[in-house]
């Protein structure tokens, strides 16, 4: 939403310089007239003001007012000018005198509810706006604003009218228009939304805002072609950001632009558009070395195989978006605990990979030992995950509707010993209430794959594959390191007993499987270079992808063709909501290709779990390594390579060799039920060990520290 009558971008407020006293005589000896020299003053005020030299004009104008102090002009000025500087506190005392006078002065009324907007200030924002519109109903900047207040009180439908209210008054406002769609957005009417953007697209071609908002709900809409379109007007109207880029200084971003670049190419890697992704990759790099918040952390990951350049990335989006917070001051020493209160705070405690991850470790966990309580936060769910979940908490605790300070608060109020962040810097993700300190230990843990990038984040559980030794040092964090992977599992998982024939998946009768169902984001021009090749030397070979959208597949198969293979070859599978069918379903598979640099990490689980071996190439960061942590969790560190080439000569040899392949098969089911990886049980001892070292390391007045996998059981 946009606030008419101010600065464009939010956020910041432009520091105005204490000016010093007018020379009064310097201005003009020859004036000896009182009346005669105010004039003259305001004249030379208003052209300062209008010239954009605020502080000069302030100067000027206070100069008329020790000659008049009754001057209407320079009061109204002047309280304008802190208005527009950001001097908030004494804009609102200027026009409140302003309306002391005069009673019935509707703009006074309008901007002191402007600046109580900007504070935050939103019932007397809204009370200052209403007497605006009582003084005058044909006010439709103070209509579009008053909707702005309503907005950020979710009041939406209200917010929705008084937007309305403003185009009967001026149809072709631009801004309420764009204003509109946000009102329309937290209706969940996004078609209508969409449309409003365009509206007010049409009024004002260089609407930056509007483009990237566009793009953000057709992001949302999973419609990507549409939203890199978006993305890419609002760059092709910004060029400031790439030359931003390319300086060699760092540099700031107008809102709108954070995360721009980024966002674009995650878009077309979603749809697997690769066209001038080389360039924007180079572009993205050059902005995370010079500290600029070009791309959202996740997409990095997906991008660059690059630590120092995720750490940065985290870094910048903490730096703009959550930095540590003293809101509630420090927290007291406490005693130990009987038991250790765990909290675990998370979006996704429903259907989600992380909540079919976990549910095994909390059914597990010791509870005379340890306390445990859950503050979800996601979107609303009731469904059989939530249900089950739940059940396993002492508390479970939901905490949507609830701000980031009351939460911490809350947290503290229950005397929680550990937070554990299960989202990190994800979708959904509520760092503030971690950047308030909700516990004297705050753990980092499962749901991003990378540092957070954050003062506040003690702790990192990983193991020694994801993150060796020697690069403890590119993680803000203290590494908690577990023996086996990092990853839990639910050994409950179930695989159904249907047998699926290759027909009835579309699959071809006879001839090599390789599979890969992970993301479409994950998927990067050199790998599919790699994959063709491979299906190149493999006669009789396909390759079986998931659906995840119809441009991607359609995207894949146009690509396959350029690369000289068929692309009848390349063979798409449906989603299956039941996961044991889609468990069973694996089986039909021969090997699974993983992905790089963001490897497969739930679904690698799944086809392991299911008995299809996954081969895997480990780069340097936390998430091109997951896949080589879980093959050695179960043994078979030789499904690990060590570069791209290899990668693509053990494929091939592979499917070449049926004997050898069977042998792996073996092997891997042998290890199923031996091997640490899927012992559930085992693993929640282990995590809980890990938490007893941190809980005792803090209570002896340590601060924190690397914890090594030597944690007897």
């Amino acid at each position: 939403m946009k606030l008419r009558d101010l600065f464009r971008s939010k956020p910041a407020d432009i520091p105005v310089p204490v000016p010093a006293e007018p020379q009064v005589s310097a201005v003009s000896h020859a004036l000896t007239e009182p009346q005669t020299q105010t004039e003259s003053l305001l004249r030379q005020a208003q052209v300062l003001h209008d010239d954009g030299r605020l502080a000069e004009a302030a100067s000027v104008y206070r100069a008329v007012l020790v000659l008049d102090p009754q001057n209407w002009v320079s009061s109204n000025a002047l309280a304008s000018i802190a208005l527009q500087a950001g001097d908030l506190d004494e804009a609102i005392q200027r026009y409140g005198a302003l309306i002391e006078r005069q009673p019935d002065f509707a703009e006074g009324h309008y901007k002191r509810g402007n600046a109580y907007n900007r504070l935050g200030r939103l019932p007397a924002a809204l009370a200052n706006y209403d007497q605006a519109l009582a003084l005058d109903q044909g006010y439709a900047d103070a209509f579009c604003n008053r909707g702005t207040v309503l907005e950020r009180l979710e009041r939406w439908d209200e917010a929705l009218a008084s937007y309305d209210r403003t185009l009967v008054l001026n149809p072709k406002d631009a801004v309420a228009h764009y204003n509109r769609a946000s009102a329309l957005r937290g209706l969940k009417r996004s078609d209508e939304a969409i449309d409003s953007y365009d509206q007010a697209i049409a009024l004002n071609g260089a609407f930056v805002e509007a483009y990237v908002n566009r793009g953000h709900l057709l992001h949302e809409l999973s419609r990507h072609e549409q939203a890199a379109a978006s993305y890419s007007k609002a760059l092709e109207l910004c060029p400031i950001l790439l030359q931003a880029v390319r300086s060699d200084l760092p540099a700031a971003l107008r809102p709108e632009l954070k995360y721009l670049l980024g966002l674009k190419r995650h878009v077309q890697m979603q749809i697997c558009d690769w066209q001038g992704m080389k360039a924007d990759l180079e572009q993205i790099a050059e902005g995370l070395r010079v500290k600029l918040p070009v791309t959202l952390p996740l997409p990095a990951l997906a991008m660059l195989d690059d630590l120092a350049l995720h750490r940065a990335a985290a870094e910048s989006w903490i730096r703009e978006e959550s930095p540590s917070n003293p809101a509630l001051g420090a927290i007291s020493a406490r005693p130990r605990s009987p038991r250790i209160r765990i909290g675990y705070f998370s979006a996704d405690f429903r259907i989600h990979p992380v909540a079919y991850l976990t549910a095994g470790l909390f059914e597990h966990h010791d509870r005379s030992r340890f306390e445990l309580t859950a503050f979800a936060f996601g979107p609303q769910s009731n469904d059989v995950m939530q249900a089950r979940i739940s059940k396993s908490f002492d508390r479970f605790l939901d905490v949507r509707q609830r701000s980031d300070v009351d939460v911490a608060a809350l947290a503290r109020d229950l005397r929680i010993d550990i937070a554990v962040n299960l989202n990190g810097l994800t979708e959904h993700s509520r760092s503030n209430i971690f950047a308030l300190r909700a516990a004297p230990i705050q753990i980092n843990y499962l749901g991003y794959p990378g540092t957070m990038g954050a003062g506040f984040m003690d702790y990192l559980i990983a193991d020694s594959t994801v993150v060796p030794r020697a690069r403890q040092g590119e993680y803000t964090e203290k590494i908690i390191y577990l023996p086996g992977s990092f990853m839990p599992f639910d050994s409950n998982y179930t695989i159904a007993e249907k047998t699926f024939t290759r027909e009835q998946l579309g699959l071809p009768a006879t001839g090599f499987v390789f599979c890969c169902f992970n993301n479409s984001f994950k998927l990067t021009p050199d790998v599919f270079d790699c994959w063709m090749r491979i299906l190149t030397r493999t006669e009789h070979s396909v390759l079986w992808l998931s659906r995840t959208n119809p441009a991607a597949a359609g995207n894949l198969r146009r690509e396959a063709s350029r690369r000289g293979v068929d692309e009848r070859r390349l063979i798409f599978a449906d989603r299956i909501d039941s996961l044991p069918e889609h468990l069973a379903r694996l089986r039909a598979a021969d090997l699974f290709l993983d992905t790089f640099p963001y490897n497969a990490h739930a679904t690698a689980l799944d086809a392991l779990w299911a008995g299809l071996p996954v081969l895997t190439y480990a780069g340097e960061s936390f998430a091109s390594r997951v896949a080589a942590s879980l093959l050695r969790a179960i043994g078979m560190p030789g499904l690990i390579a060590s570069s791209l080439s290899e990668y693509e000569e053990m494929a091939a040899d592979l499917a070449a060799a049926a004997t050898r392949l069977v042998r792996i098969r073996c092997t891997l089911a042998q290890n199923r039920s031996a091997a640490p990886l899927f012992d559930t049980a085992r693993y929640a001892k282990d995590l809980e060990a890990a938490y007893e070292i941190v809980y005792d390391r803090h209570h002896s007045g340590a601060t924190p520290g690397h914890v090594n996998e030597h944690l007897v059981v």
